[in-house]
């Protein structure tokens, strides 16, 4: 059996040695983060994502392991561990495979064959498979006839016989390993309409397709419409060559013996196997359709929450609504809100020129430059309203998605955040604020309630939740947090900081001031050394004591950050005026792995302190492109074919991206208008936030739809 380490190493095509370091990194209680970021000599500079794939798999291994053992115990409190068999559980490298070694042994409810068993026919199916005649059958099967036992005559002895050997052979993992395979290459998925009415899932009302080409959204469309009713699917196979496949390796020759094998394994298959198999391949089906929608909604969050922030701009806030009215909330650049209010432009109160003046006053008052305007309910009347209104200014506007926002607005975060807010304001600051700030806006609300995957209410929970909540604190990270300023909602994602710690965080710095270094952080309570060292290269303290504290070089490597600064001819401060733009040619010149062993830091920790030293307290979102700014408005009607227009992605699928092009409605962009050459899926070319290029291919007004090409020339 190969070990762990040695497992691991192999599949991510990573040094035995990095490996085991990740490895004993973990089992010490390191996070992700801090692992990645600080302990890249230890693990040779894998990124987040790989490491929290390698911990995944080693979770998994581990759980195999501990089967295996399990397993093993109740196979030999059976009595029945043999070497053959011990071999095999270690030899097995999935779940699936040691169940099914085990399959023959467990416990079973009342079947079939346990009564044939129970009546001592167990001797004659053995009879049976053996082949080896010998007498009639009939005269052997007559042996077990026994009015006492309720076995009647000889047929009731032969069909309990063959039921023990249709149980044997649909318990044996060779067999089902055969057919899983036999499924897998040859299956057909079919799908028919469970109810004669017509729905979203009528593409699929008469729908067939190999197992194997099936693609995750299908699948889940497939199992979301048999949910709710409207479909039925099966997977079909060539049920005599399933047979054939069984019996190969057990029928040897033809005869009365070798025709009551052939029914038993018709039986097993059609009783047992199908059914069995068919629920397995569905279920890896569906897992497999999990696995990617979840690994496209990480990717879709990751993106949306890294969006560039739009700073030190006052920022309206503007949620649409009809009968309720449109809620107004202004903010200034750092996201504190200046003033609230409500107004009536849409249906049915029309109250169009007192909405544009008290729009129009808050503007003035305030100095707003930039109004962001929620995608929901009336979010079209209020886009043209809002275009009117600032028409000749240099005010600009925006579309943000609203996804999440009343979830947020109603939550406890948001009562706690303005108890003196009604929900519908709050959700208008909530808009305001994520166009300045989409991770530290983001991260108050639920990622699923973030509106970017792909029939995320289907996904099992657990797993859905571990994948975002490790994609928000990878990126929460990756920016870092101000000590002094980040709420309690960012600072939780922070690495070895929890929902109490950060808590603390906030209170100690109310009841004490600004923090003045990092070292400081050690006198919040329950913040001991373990979580000190997780996360203080992840908080920013700007303008404090030690300019240091304003980059992501980590206290531990203080020292060997003055080092550098000496050895290359600086001093600290030149950090604090912003005087080492040649720092990293320098270092260069004198050689890294030099200056490194002067230092005593291996070259990629002196890489990222170069970077750190070059440009504290800086922002990896900002070199990202910002987002679109408007200031007029366009319809469907605007739309002909042919026309090139800027767009933002907003969502990635399987199938391609939604784009919005500045007509409200999302045009989409398939994967086969992506690009020339061939990819497998659409996150390969755009990722969501990404300002394109399209041309419109097709609008169709009466579903609401417009196709986009970003095959400009075609």
């Amino acid at each position: 059996m190969q070990d762990i380490t040695d497992i691991l190493a192999e599949e991510f095509s990573r040094s035995r040695t990095h490996v085991a370091n990740v490895i004993q990194l973990i089992d010490e209680g390191n996070t992700i983060p801090f692992i990645a970021r600080y302990r890249k000599e230890m693990h040779g500079t894998m990124d987040d994502t790989l490491l929290r794939e390698l911990s995944e798999r080693l979770e998994y291994l581990r759980n195999l392991q501990k089967r295996r053992d399990e397993v093993k115990n109740l196979l030999s409190g059976m009595d029945k561990l043999t070497d053959e068999l011990s071999s095999a559980i270690d030899e097995a490298s999935t779940l699936t495979e040691i169940e099914d070694i085990y399959r023959p042994f467990r416990p079973k409810r009342k079947t079939r064959a346990s009564v044939a068993r129970e009546k001592g026919l167990e001797p004659l199916a053995e009879y049976i498979l053996a082949q080896q005649g010998g007498v009639p059958l009939s005269e052997e099967a007559a042996k077990y006839v026994d009015e006492s036992k309720e076995v009647k005559d000889v047929s009731e002895a032969l069909q309990g016989a063959r039921d023990i050997i249709a149980e044997d052979i649909s318990d044996s993992a060779l067999i089902r390993k055969r057919l899983r395979t036999f499924f897998n290459a040859t299956g057909i998925m079919r799908v028919t309409a469970a109810k004669d009415e017509d729905s979203v899932y009528s593409m699929y009302y008469d729908f067939s397709e190999p197992v194997r080409k099936l693609v995750s959204h299908r699948i889940l469309a497939i199992n979301r419409g048999e949910k709710e009713g409207y479909l039925k699917a099966s997977v079909e196979v060539d049920s005599s060559q399933a047979v054939k496949l069984i019996l190969s390796g057990i029928v040897k020759g033809d005869g009365e013996l070798q025709e009551q094998v052939r029914t038993a394994a018709a039986d097993s298959f059609e009783r047992l196997l199908y059914p069995s198999i068919e629920r397995e391949i569905r279920s890896a089906l569906t897992q497999s359709a999990d696995e990617t929608a979840i690994d496209t909604f990480k990717v879709n969050l990751k993106n949306l929450l890294m969006q560039p922030p739009v700073r030190n701009m006052v920022t309206l806030g503007f949620d649409p609504a009809y009968r309720t009215g449109c809620k107004l909330a202004v903010v200034d650049g750092t996201g504190k809100v200046l003033d609230t209010g409500v107004i009536y432009p849409t249906a049915p109160h029309n109250k169009t020129k007192e909405a544009a003046k008290k729009l129009g006053e808050l503007i003035e008052k305030y100095d707003v430059k930039l109004i962001s305007i929620g995608n929901g309910t009336a979010s079209r009347e209020s886009e043209i309203f809002v275009a009117d209104c600032i028409r000749g200014t240099d005010v600009s506007y925006v579309i943000v998605n609203e996804a999440g926002a009343s979830v947020y607005s109603a939550s406890e975060l948001g009562a706690k955040e303005f108890p003196e807010f009604d929900v519908s304001l709050r959700s208008a600051v909530s808009i305001a604020r994520r166009i300045q700030d989409p991770l530290a806006e983001l991260v108050k609300i639920d990622p699923k309630s973030i509106g970017v995957g792909q029939y995320q209410h289907d996904m099992p929970p657990k797993e859905l939740d571990s994948a975002l909540d490790g994609v928000v604190e990878d990126c929460v990270n990756s920016v870092g947090a101000d000590l002094n300023t980040a709420s309690p909602s960012l600072l939780m994602h922070i690495a070895g900081i929890n929902s109490a710690i950060s808590q603390n965080i906030v209170r100690y710095r109310e009841e004490n001031g600004a923090f003045r270094s990092r070292s400081e952080l050690k006198k919040v309570a329950k913040l001991g050394d373990k979580s000190f060292t997780q996360c203080a290269g992840f908080l920013r303290v700007a303008g404090g004591d030690n300019v240091l504290d304003n980059t992501a070089v980590h206290p531990e490597s203080y020292e060997a950050a003055k080092k550098l600064l000496s050895v290359c001819g600086f001093t600290m401060d030149d950090v604090r005026n912003g005087n080492l733009s040649t720092l990293g040619s320098v270092v260069k010149k004198r050689g890294e792995a030099s200056v490194a062993e002067e230092c005593g830091i291996g070259i990629p920790t002196l890489r990222d302190m170069v970077e750190e030293l070059m440009k504290p307290g800086r922002d990896p979102r900002e070199e990202l492109e910002p987002p679109i700014l408007r200031s007029d408005v366009m319809s469907m009607d605007d739309l002909k074919e042919g026309m090139i227009l800027t767009g933002t992605v907003r969502n990635v699928v399987d199938f391609g991206a939604f784009v919005d092009i500045g007509v409200h409605q999302d045009g989409l962009v398939h994967i086969s208008r992506m690009t020339d050459r061939f990819i497998r899926h659409p996150s390969e070319v755009v990722k969501t936030g990404d300002i394109v290029q399209v041309k419109v291919t097709e609008v169709d007004k009466k579903r609401n739809r417009i196709a986009l090409s970003m095959k400009l020339g075609e």
